[in-house]
């Protein structure tokens, strides 16, 4: 999920749970724990919820593409 919101500078929820072919609510879930532990912010657009990376998950999203490369 964290490499899925940093490939883009905002994404649904809808959106996150059709690319991870994950149930809705799970996938809202884990977007609320990502939240909580500051990896990810939340923008209210409409009836939509746009999610993108924090400072702190944008240094968590860099080091995991660092990681893939070893």
């Amino acid at each position: 999920m964290i490499l899925l919101i940093g490939k883009s500078k905002g994404v649904s929820l809808e959106e996150i749970s059709e690319a991870l072919n994950c149930n809705f609510k799970t996938t809202s879930e884990h977007t609320h724990r990502l939240e909580q532990a500051g990896l990810i912010n939340k923008r209210y657009k409409g009836r939509s919820v746009i999610h993108s990376l924090s400072n702190y998950g944008r240094t968590i999203y860099r080091f995991i593409e660092e990681f893939k490369k070893i």
